[in-house]
C-alpha cells in the first residue's frame, strides 16, 4: 500500500525549522550536526600577537609564573595596548600553551587499600566555622582519625598540634574503635617528629606510644600531603558537614564546650553508620588493644626560680610561693598542668598555647605583692594581676584617683578577694564603679562580706506515689 506524500512545509512545521533550512537537509542528505564544521580559524586579531614570543620566554623559563602577573607586566612595559577585558584572553592562551607544549604535571596515583592496615591522622583548624560558646568565639582545632579502607572517622575537640593532643586523640580512636591497624601514617607534625618538621626522626615519645600498640609508624614527605590523601581530603568535607549541621540547627553558638561537643559526635556516629559493613571488614584483622592504655601527658621536673615560677615546654607558669627554691614535677597535658611536690598535687591550671607566655595566679604570689607594693607598678606580669576586665577599671580609677597610693589600695582589694571571694569583690567593684562612688577598701569589705543575692528558685517536683506502692506490692508477692 503506498504512504500518502507528505507536503515539505508540513514536515517542517512539524521539526519546528524553515521550510528552506528543511530543504536544505534534504538536499544534502545529512543530519544537522553532520553539518557544523569546527571552526580553527580566529575571528579577530589576536591582541598578544607581537609580544607572544616574550610572553613564551616567560613562561619556559618560569613555569610558576600567574598570567595575571605577565598581563600586568606587560600594561607596564607597553602603557595603553593592552585594556583589563583582555586578561581572559592572556589566561586562555597561556593555558593552552601549558597544556599542548608546557612540563609535565605531577600524577597521583590511586591506591588500593586493604582491611586494617592503616589509620591516618591530622589537626585542622575549625576558626572559619565561626563557633561559639556562650557567646565566645571558640579557638580550637579537632584531633582527626580515619582507617583508609572503611573511612571510620574519629573527632575530638583540641587546642594545639601538640604530642599531648596527639597521644590522647589517637588512644581514644583505637579504644573507641577495639584495635589497632598495622600502621599508623601522619604528615611532618612536630607532636610526632623530634624536634619539629627540620628533623627526620620520630620523637621518643611517639616511638614509645606505638611500641605500646603495636603500630608501625610512617609519614609522608615533608610537602607532600596528597600522601596522608585519606584524612587530608576528609578535612574539607569534615568542615563541610559540620557547616551543614550548623546551618541546619540554625545557630552557631553553643552554651558550653560539652554541648558543642556532643553535636560533633552525633555528626559522626550518623556517618560511622554508613560505613558499618566495610568496618565490620576492618574489625575482623584489626590487632588487639593493649592492657592499658598510656598516660596523655609529659612530666618535666622543674625548679621554681625566685619568681614563684617554672617553665615548661617554653612557657611559664606560677606556683604558690612556698614551693620556691624546691623542684617539682610538672604534668603537661593537652589542655592543662597539674604542679606536684613530694607526690602531692599543689595546683593545676589551664595550658598555654604557643611559647614565650606567661600564666600567673596572682593567689600564688598576692602576700609578696602586699609587703612589697611599690613592685607592682613595673612588675613584668602586671596585666596577669587583673582577673577580670572589672579589676582593670578599678586599678584604673584607683590610679586616676591617687596614684600615689594606687598600688597598695589595689593590693589590699586583690588580697581580700584571694582571701574570701573573688566574684563577692568584683560584684561590689562593678557597683561603685557604675556609680561613680568611691573605692573605700571598708565599704567594699562590708559589701563583699554581705553580697545580695537573688533567693534561689528550686523546684521539686512531687513524686509519684503509684509507682511507689508498685514497688512495695512486688515486694510483698
Amino acid at each position: 500500500m503506498s504512504q500518502e506524500k507528505v507536503p515539505l512545509a508540513t514536515l517542517a512545521v512539524k521539526a519546528g525549522m524553515d521550510v528552506k533550512t528543511a530543504r536544505k537537509y534534504l538536499q544534502t542528505r545529512r543530519l544537522p550536526s553532520q553539518m557544523k564544521v569546527p571552526r580553527d580559524w580566529r575571528t579577530r586579531k589576536d591582541p598578544f600577537e607581537d609580544v607572544w614570543s616574550e610572553v613564551e620566554a616567560l613562561i619556559k623559563d618560569s613555569p610558576e609564573l600567574q598570567a595575571l602577573t605577565i598581563f600586568q607586566d606587560l600594561q607596564r612595559r607597553y602603557p595603553g595596548n593592552f585594556q583589563d577585558g583582555q586578561l581572559r584572553t592572556l589566561q586562555r592562551r597561556i593555558r593552552s600553551w601549558r597544556a599542548l607544549y608546557g612540563p609535565d604535571k605531577e600524577v597521583f596515583f590511586p591506591q588500593v587499600h586493604y582491611p586494617g592496615k592503616i589509620g591516618q591522622s591530622d589537626f585542622t583548624w575549625m576558626n572559619s566555622l565561626d563557633i561559639t560558646i556562650a557567646g565566645q568565639m571558640f579557638s580550637h582545632l579537632l584531633y582527626h582519625f580515619v582507617l583508609t579502607y572503611s573511612n571510620w572517622e574519629y573527632v575530638e575537640i583540641c587546642f594545639s598540634e601538640s604530642f599531648e593532643s596527639l597521644s590522647r586523640g589517637l588512644q581514644n580512636a583505637l579504644w573507641t574503635l577495639g584495635g589497632c591497624p598495622e600502621s599508623h601514617r601522619t604528615d611532618h607534625l612536630g607532636a610526632a617528629m623530634f624536634g619539629g618538621k627540620e628533623r627526620e626522626d620520630f620523637g621518643a615519645y611517639y616511638m614509645a606510644l606505638m611500641r605500646h600498640y603495636g603500630i608501625k609508624p610512617t609519614r609522608n614527605n615533608p610537602g607532600e600531603s596528597h600522601e596522608n590523601g585519606d584524612v587530608e581530603q576528609s578535612h574539607y568535607r569534615l568542615k563541610q558537614r559540620v557547616d551543614q549541621a550548623l546551618l541546619l540547627r540554625g545557630s552557631r553558638d553553643f552554651s558550653s564546650r560539652d554541648d558543642y561537643d556532643r553535636f560533633l559526635q552525633r555528626i559522626f556516629a550518623s556517618k560511622n553508620r554508613n560505613r558499618s559493613q566495610r568496618l565490620d571488614h576492618e574489625l575482623k584483622v584489626l590487632k588487639p588493644l593493649p592492657m592499658y592504655r598510656l598516660d596523655d601527658h609529659r612530666e618535666y621536673t622543674v625548679p621554681v626560680g625566685s619568681w614563684s615560677t617554672v617553665r615548661v615546654a617554653h612557657n611559664t607558669y606560677s606556683v604558690p610561693s612556698r614551693l620556691m627554691k624546691h623542684q617539682v614535677t610538672a604534668k603537661l597535658y593537652a589542655d592543662h598542668i597539674e604542679i606536684y611536690y613530694a607526690g602531692q598535687s599543689v595546683c593545676s591550671m589551664e595550658r598555654l598555647r604557643g611559647t614565650g607566655k606567661a600564666r600567673i595566679d596572682y593567689r600564688h604570689i598576692i602576700g609578696s605583692l602586699v609587703r612589697k607594693p611599690g613592685a607592682f607598678e613595673n612588675y613584668r606580669y602586671r596585666e596577669e594581676m587583673f582577673p577580670s576586665t572589672v579589676f582593670r577599671q578599678t586599678y584604673d580609677r584607683l590610679v586616676n584617683d591617687d596614684p600615689k597610693h594606687a598600688s597598695r589600695q589595689y593590693l589590699k582589694i586583690l588580697e581580700w578577694a584571694a582571701m574570701n571571694s573573688e566574684s563577692a569583690m568584683e560584684s561590689s567593684l562593678k557597683q561603685l564603679l557604675n556609680a561613680g562612688e568611691e573605692l573605700d577598701f571598708d565599704t567594699l569589705v562590708e559589701m563583699s562580706g554581705n553580697p545580695v543575692e537573688e533567693p534561689l528558685n528550686v523546684d521539686i517536683p512531687i513524686p509519684d506515689l503509684f509507682a511507689y506502692d508498685a514497688l512495695l506490692e512486688e515486694v510483698t508477692v
